[in-house]
Parts: structure tokens; C-alpha cells; sequence
């Protein structure tokens, strides 16, 4: 009860959030955890080599990885992502997939509203069309 007559001694402290009448002033905390996202430059460009530690390490499997391996002028060969998929009604936001991807590659979004009827559009393509891996990532 400390804690609650505190609050109603002090309102500067109001955490409560007016939603969904603040939706375009609404701004979660750095901690919270609302999907899976991977972060692309104003190049389209983005960290992630395809190395699949992600998939991997996903308990669910809610993380699939479609890759294809070129073969660069210099003779090595490097893999490609062509899809990076999330399926995001699958994921229990563990974080497993973030915490072990050794480019950084992926982060936690603040989007939180997925509600939908269908099912289907709750899997998602993270890289985005025509993205490319940025230069000096291995």
C-alpha cells in the first residue's frame, strides 16, 4: 500500500498510458519487446550474413532462412539471403534469436498491434526487396 499512496500523493509520476487515444504520440520503452525486426540503412542495406545461428537457436522454429551461395571475382564462396522469414504468431519473444546473432543483425520493434483475422499475415519478410549485406560484414 506504500507504493500505491505514493503514487496518489505524487502525480508527477503517472506511467498510465491513454491508449489507443495517444496512438500517434505513443511511445513504448527501449525494453519492450513488440517483434522481430532487422534494421536496414538509408542504403537498403542490413548486417545480416545468413548464417542461420538464428534459426538455429529459434525453440520454435518461428525463423526460417532461405539462402542461395555465389561465388565472388576473388574465388570465395559467400552466401546470400534471398528471404529471411519471421513468423511471428509462432514466437514466445524469448529473445534467443537476438541475443546469439553475431552480426547484430536483428533487433526488438516497437510495434505492438497484431491483431488480424487471418493468420497468414502474421509471417513476415525482414530483409527487405532489394536490400543487400552492408560492406565489411563477415
Amino acid at each position: 500500500m506504500g507504493v500505491t499512496g505514493k503514487y496518489f500523493f505524487s502525480p508527477g509520476q503517472i506511467v498510465t498510458e491513454q491508449y489507443p487515444e495517444n496512438r500517434k504520440t505513443l511511445k513504448m520503452a527501449e525494453r519492450f519487446k513488440g517483434e522481430v525486426i532487422m534494421p536496414h540503412d538509408e542504403n537498403n542495406q542490413h548486417r545480416c550474413t545468413g548464417c542461420g545461428i538464428c534459426e538455429l537457436n529459434c525453440p520454435n522454429g518461428s525463423i526460417e532462412i532461405i539462402s542461395t551461395r555465389i561465388e565472388t571475382p576473388e574465388g570465395k564462396k559467400v552466401r546470400i539471403i534471398d528471404k529471411h522469414i519471421y513468423h511471428l504468431s509462432m514466437c514466445t519473444f524469448c529473445g534467443l534469436c537476438i541475443k546469439t546473432c553475431p552480426s547484430d543483425s536483428l533487433a526488438w520493434g516497437q510495434e505492438f498491434e497484431h491483431a488480424v483475422f487471418d493468420r497468414s499475415k502474421l509471417t513476415k519478410v525482414l530483409n527487405q526487396p532489394g536490400s543487400s549485406i552492408i560492406k565489411g560484414i563477415e
